[in-house]
Formats: structure tokens, C-alpha cells, sequence
């Protein structure tokens, strides 16, 4: 405006009344002397509250996924796959409030199924952005999906054999849109602060549940203010052998917190490993196979490495071991080539000696007729091979043959579902039907519940101590209600937060 209240010109990203001044403009309907500025601007947006989407793990373990929404961009934590029968399975899709066309990155806390199955569904969508993780978590995360692919593809063809008068079964994704996700990484070190989309960086750090696992910290920048959003990942326990400690942050306004075992500790590690030792020790005295169904990433790497302290240490004699699945000898190279992300007592073994020459014993049996052979394998030998849960793969066949016999163990060191066979066997039941045959369990069965890689309440809460401080608003996921409310109820006893518990498809503006 000049002195005499005139108009001088039209400077349409000053106010309201000019946008609407320069509207008239370009139409024609004002004075002629008025002309766009044609000067270059910033782009503006309409601020908005930042928003969290809850997609997954809310109220329950599996199929982890948050959206992070401001006015300039959309951002996805994990997107995993639901696990379980029925309802659960069904769950295993792109929701109808997620435009994958929409999303401008992804960030990825670890590899296992439940946080990166669901992945491959953005990229057969259309999704090209990033996705930004550790390079550990890249390729664990790869070997994953690839299986995932695999065993969906196996599962439909079975299933439209069985039953070709139905609707013909399809997996949700396949080996090419695995493919097509795999080229999208991106790969970020720890303490990495890497802007991820406008407006918002990413900071990884050590999250000590599996090799590569992070939690992540969003900085987000909105209408002048800056939000600091904490991702736990899952948490791994503190002291856990071959990976390093879990690393809290400091500073949030906002925290998503898992809470899988916020009800409880597990046993200690020690006393676990004194038994898993006294169990070994025993097998070999009998000259049986000991059976150990394992799942292919964390929990193999720990058992072979506690039988390499044990050779190295003459706890016992060295004996043959066989790794008896394809995804864990490919998983255990990959950990092998990130030993530098060990722990120190990892990294002092391995100054000694390193600890393959302890393992010479350990062979790989990638190949079905590897696998056969082993029938002939006279004991002592100790066989791990999946599924985990006895649910299928190899480890069924060497149950079969071997569940009969009383100088046999079977080691159970993992979860084992409802229904399972492994659950079965856990419960004590005395025959078992096997491939329509019913066996006689003369084998002796031992159970392991001490080597869980999620933190029990105790560490959960040390890792929250660090953030306390800030006084963060905190929403409690991936756990069901018998986890979450204990832990819930525990930090608002000791720090004053009351948290929030969310829901599936919930949002919150934070």
C-alpha cells in the first residue's frame, strides 16, 4: 500500500486479501495495472497437525506399522505381516486408508516377518520411494521375504491341487515383487542422521534384538516447530550374547513403545545356558541325536556360538553338528560378515581365535538329500533344522524318525504355537501322528524358555528411564493387553505418564 492507501501492485503471498486480489488478476477482473509478481517464492502448505496412524501391532504382537503424516509428507515405520490362523491372515494387505502412491519413504527397524512381510504389497502397488534400514536389516530382511514369497507360492499350489473345484488360491505377493521391493533400499549406519522426506530425519541406533535391529528417532519439522517421535522397535534384553546392548535416546515428545513381555522377566540368561550345557553334556553321554528346531535368524547364531564356547572351553567333546535349513546357513553368513557389529565379549573371543575354528565340527546341509542322509548319522550328533514350531520344513522328518527311540533329545528353545506339534511335545503328549502315522514319544523333550530376544519388563523399563526425563507422551504397542497394561500401569506408578493404548486404524495427532 502506498502512503495515499492505494495499491501499489499485487504481492499475492502476503495475505488472504492479496491471493484473492491476484485471483482477480489473472482473470481479467481488476485494474489493469495489477500483474502477478512472477518472482520466484517458496512453496507454502497448509499446516496441520502431525499425525500417527496405528496399521498394525496395536493390541497385539504381529503385522507392525505406523504413519507418520504432516502437510508435506507421509512416512511408514515397518510395515509387517500379520501371524496366526484365520482373521489374522486376512489382515495381511495394503488397508484402505494407505495410498502406497502417497507414501513418500519407509522406515524399516529390523528383519524379522512381522515388520517386513507386508513390504512387498507397497511395492506390486506401485510404490517407488525409499526404504531406509540398516544394511544388516537389508539383507536379513531380503532373505525373509524371498522365503515368505516361496512358501505362499507352495501354499496356493498345494491348496488349488487339493482342491480344484474351488477358487483357485493366490499368494499376496511373489519372488518378483520381492524383487522389485529388495531395489528400493536404502542403506543407513547407526547414529545416521538421514532426512528420509521433507521435513523429517531419521536417526538409527542399536536396538540389540537382532542383528541390524534399530529403533528410530523422526525428526519432524512443522509450521516453525520441531517434534521428536521414538520408535522402539522390539528391544532386545540386556546382556544377550553375541549383540551389543540395546541404546536409549534421550529426548521425545512422542514415544511408540513395544510391550511384548512388559508383564514379566525372563529366566536369567546364566541359568539358561548352565541348562542348555548340563542338556548337551547328556546327549552326547547317550550317544543320541539331539534335535533342536530352530528358527533361522538369532536364535541359531546363539546356540552355535554358546557350543563354540563350550568346545573351546572342554565343556564337552566336539562332536558333529548339522545346520539342516537352507534360510539359516544363509542367515548365519550374514552374520558372519557383520562380526564387527558384535558384542565385546564376541569381539574378545574372536582376538583368541576365531570361533569357526571351534565350530569345524558344523556342517551345512543346504540340499534335500543332505538332509536324508543324516537318517544313517549315527550319535552323538546334534541336528537344528525349522520350522520352529515343528509346523513343517526338515525337522518333522527327523522327529519321525527319531521321536521313537529312548536315547533321542529333543531341544525346544523357542515359542511354540497352540496346536503345534512342538506345542504338543512340549505338553507331554505320549504319541503323536506324523505324515498319517501315529508315533510312540520315547525320546526325552526338553524345553528352554530363557532365550528370548525380546527384553522382559525389567530392561523395557530401563530403556524408557532414558526418555522419562523429557516426559514424552507414550503409546504402548506390540503386545497384547496382558503385556501392555502391567507395563502401562508400571511407568505411570513411577514417572506420572499416564500412556495410551492404541488400536488398530487409530490416529492421534501429536
Amino acid at each position: 500500500m502506498s502512503r495515499s492507501g492505494r495499491k501499489t501492485g499485487c504481492k499475492c503471498q502476503q495475505t488472504k486479501v492479496a491471493s484473492q486480489l491476484y485471483l482477480l488478476c489473472i482473470l481479467g477482473l481488476s485494474s489493469p495495472r495489477c500483474r502477478p509478481d512472477t518472482r520466484p517464492t517458496k512453496t507454502h502448505y497448509q499446516i496441520m497437525p502431525i499425525k500417527l496412524t496405528f496399521f498394525g501391532a496395536a493390541g497385539g504382537v504381529t503385522g507392525s506399522s505406523y504413519l507418520v503424516q504432516t502437510s508435506r509428507a507421509r512416512v511408514l515405520i515397518d510395515f509387517g505381516m500379520f501371524q496366526g490362523r484365520g482373521e489374522k491372515e486376512d489382515m495381511n494387505k495394503v488397508p484402505a486408508a494407505l495410498d502406497p502412491l502417497k507414501i513418500d519413504a519407509v522406515v524399516l527397524t529390523h528383519g524379522h516377518l512381522d515388520h517386513c512381510g507386508r513390504l512387498p504389497l507397497l511395492a506390486k502397488a506401485g510404490y517407488r520411494g525409499a526404504i531406509f534400514t540398516t544394511e544388516p536389516t537389508i539383507q536379513l530382511a531380503s532373505l525373509v521375504m524371498r522365503d515368505s514369497a516361496h512358501l505362499q507360492e507352495v501354499e496356493a499350489e498345494r491348496y488349488n491341487r487339493k482342491h480344484p473345484e474351488k477358487k483357485p488360491s493366490e499368494p499376496i505377493y511373489n519372488a518378483k515383487n520381492v524383487d522389485e521391493l529388495i531395489a528400493l533400499f536404502k542403506p543407513v549406519n547407526y547414529y545416521q542422521r538421514v532426512e528420509v522426506a521433507p521435513g523429517i530425519r531419521a536417526q538409527f541406533v542399536e536396538a540389540g534384538h537382532m542383528l541390524g535391529s534399530a529403533s528410530i528417532r523422526l525428526t519432524v519439522e512443522e509450521g516453525g516447530k520441531t517434534k521428536n517421535i521414538v520408535f522402539s522397535g522390539d528391544i532386545g534384553p540386556k546382556g544377550a550374547p553375541i549383540l551389543k546392548d540395546s541404546v536409549g535416546f534421550h529426548q521425545a515428545d512422542f514415544v511408540v513403545m513395544e510391550s511384548t513381555y512388559g508383564d514379566r522377566d525372563h529366566k536369567p540368561l546364566a541359568e539358561t545356558v548352565t541348562e542348555f550345557e548340563g542338556i548337551v553334556k547328556c546327549a552326547v553321554a547317550s550317544k543320541g541325536k539331539l534335535l533342536v528346531p530352530v528358527f533361522a535368524i538369532g536364535r541359531t547364531q546363539l546356540l552355535l556360538y554358546l557350543l563354540a564356547q563350550m568346545f573351546r572351553n572342554r565343556t564337552v567333546p566336539k562332536f558333529p553338528i548339522f545346520l539342516d535349513s537352507p534360510m539359516a546357513i544363509e542367515a548365519t553368513k550374514i552374520y558372519w560378515e557383520h562380526m564387527n557389529l558384535f558384542d565385546e565379549d564376541f569381539q574378545a573371543l574372536s582376538r583368541e581365535r576365531p570361533l569357526t575354528q571351534d565350530l569345524n565340527t558344523l556342517k551345512a546341509t543346504p540340499t534335500a538329500q543332505d538332509s536324508m542322509a543324516l537318517n544313517d548319522q549315527p550319535g552323538p550328533a546334534l541336528i537344528m533344522a525349522g520350522a520352529g514350531m515343528c509346523t513343517g520344513g526338515r525337522i518333522m522328518h527327523h522327529l519321525r524318525h527319531n521321536l521313537s527311540k529312548p536315547e533321542a533329545c529333543v531341544l525346544i528353545v523357542g515359542y511354540q504355537g497352540e496346536g503345534s506339534l512342538g506345542r504338543r511335545l512340549v505338553d507331554g503328549e505320549k504319541e503323536v501322528t506324523m505324515f498319517g502315522e501315529k508315533i510312540q514319544v520315547k525320546a526325552t523333550i526338553h524345553t528352554l524358555g530363557g532365550f528370548s530376544a525380546h527384553a522382559g519388563q525389567t530392561d523395557l523399563m530401563d530403556w524408557f528411564s532414558y526418555l522419562a526425563a523429557a516426559h514424552p507422551r507414550v503409546a504402548l504397542t506390540h503386545g497384547e493387553d496382558r503385556g501392555r497394561l502391567p507395563l502401562s500401569k508400571l511407568i505411570q506408578g513411577r514417572y506420572g505418564i499416564k500412556t495410551l493404548l492404541p488400536q488398530l486404524g487409530e490416529t492421534i495427532e501429536l
